[in-house]
């Protein structure tokens, strides 16, 4: 350790919570109009600025952002694929040279058009893990050498880990039509109302990219064939629900990550808070030290076990997911009511644990969930720097007007830590 274990940093990153002026909210954004005392005092003892999180015109998906709201400059080849991390987050048995894919349970029309993208979202787990267990079951593929896992997490996610007797290529396209693949790195595509399954095509002519490609392509036929028959559809539909008759595939990656861990990158003990797979992955793959903190919405445990990891930490980054699912909703209303929950019951309780003199909070968003696009965008998300030890610039309340305005100015994601620590030390 160097002269960084005096420095006491939560750091909090409200997932999506970014956005852009919305009608139903009289033309302000979530954040301008939600009511939120607690982080209006934290502004107000801070500095504020932007932070493109992963690079200028790129709509990222929450992975590779956070790597980069961490410290770690992914941007192109040298990234693992989503697939990858969130295999790791559920301890999959995944080695390189297998092939994992991040999916999407989705409801499919007679037509084949996909109408929900997310099947509902909220999927009873039994469902879930009775129709992946048809699935791996199930298919088979024409090398009899393949075998394939498919294990689903939260939600409408699953992950599905393909393995052959040779090395399976990750240069392939996404089946899924809302994200395109760019070096690796999963990239938000424009939602459309008539969208399909697309077949899965070898970015590169070789054998591995090929052989991954159809593995890939049976998965999808042999997968959409089985839920269409599965027991599971026949009893959602008996009661109204949306089927699970499809699974969207992207962010292939067959390599297991090679990153300096977090604490040699700072050096200081840096901790985390996390739930969902992708964020989990993350915190395995960085070695950081991970504390439990109930469930998704226990605001008020989080604030508690986040004040009180500052007895033994340096930081600890916490990962609220909240604001990104009403944005991929298009929700503003529903979206401004969770950032008025988180306030009130993580930041409110947070600032009644922790002490300001000594202890400095930051606040930023891993992207942009603007409601109207329903999906992720590449507008900079607000950055706040709050503590008795930071010089303040007349920053009145955490939003993406103020944040623009503030003394900061604009940085790149893998920027945000360091600054933060240097603001903290001067």
């Amino acid at each position: 350790m160097d002269d960084n274990n005096h420095i006491k940093i939560v750091y909090v990153l409200l997932d999506g919570v970014g956005d852009l002026p919305h009608p139903d909210l009289d033309g302000k954004t979530p954040l301008e109009a939600a009511a939120t005392p607690n982080m209006d005092t934290l502004a107000k003892n801070g500095v504020m600025g932007q932070v493109i999180s992963v690079g200028k015109g790129i709509a990222p998906e929450s992975d590779i952002a956070v790597f980069n709201m961490l410290g770690y400059r992914f941007q192109h080849s040298d990234y693992a694929g989503r697939g990858v991390i969130e295999a790791i987050g559920i301890g999959i048995d995944f080695k390189d040279g297998d092939l994992a894919l991040r999916g999407n349970f989705a409801t499919l029309d007679n037509e084949g058009q996909i109408i929900d993208r997310r099947a509902g979202r909220k999927i009873e787990r039994d469902d879930a893990e009775k129709i992946s267990k048809e699935i791996e079951n199930g298919v088979k593929f024409s090398n009899p050498e393949a075998s394939v896992v498919v294990a689903p997490t939260i939600g409408h996610r699953i992950i599905v880990r393909l393995r052959d007797s040779k090395q399976l290529s990750s240069e392939i396209t996404n089946t899924d039509p809302a994200y395109t693949r760019v070096d690796g790195m999963g990239i938000a595509k424009a939602v459309s109302d008539f969208m399909r399954i697309e077949k899965c095509i070898p970015m590169e002519q070789t054998g591995d990219a090929s052989n991954a490609a159809k593995l890939v392509n049976e998965f999808t036929e042999q997968s959409l064939e089985i839920m269409k028959n599965s027991d599971v559809n026949k009893q959602r539909a008996q009661k109204n629900k949306k089927l699970l008759n499809s699974i969207l595939l992207r962010d292939a990656g067959n390599k297991y990550p090679n990153v300096k861990p977090i604490n040699e990158m700072y050096t200081m003990n840096f901790s985390c808070i996390v739930d969902m797979p992708v964020e989990v992955g993350i915190s395995n793959i960085l070695k950081m030290k991970t504390f439990n903190a109930g469930g998704l919405t226990d605001y008020e445990e989080k604030a508690k076990v986040a004040a009180q990891a500052m007895n033994t930490e340096n930081a600890i980054y916490v990962h609220l997911k909240g604001p990104d699912e009403f944005g991929h909703d298009g929700d503003a209303i529903g979206k401004m009511k969770n950032i008025e929950e988180i306030d009130k019951r993580f930041f409110g309780t947070l600032l009644d644990n922790i002490d300001v003199s000594k202890t400095a909070v930051m606040i930023s968003a891993d992207h942009s969930t603007p409601c109207i696009n329903k999906g992720h965008s590449d507008d900079p998300v607000p950055l706040l720097i709050s503590g008795n030890m930071i010089e303040n610039d007349n920053s009145q309340r955490f939003t993406e007007k103020e944040g623009k305005n503030g003394t900061i100015g604009l940085l790149d994601g893998a920027d945000v830590v360091k600054t933060g620590i240097s603001l903290f030390k001067t």
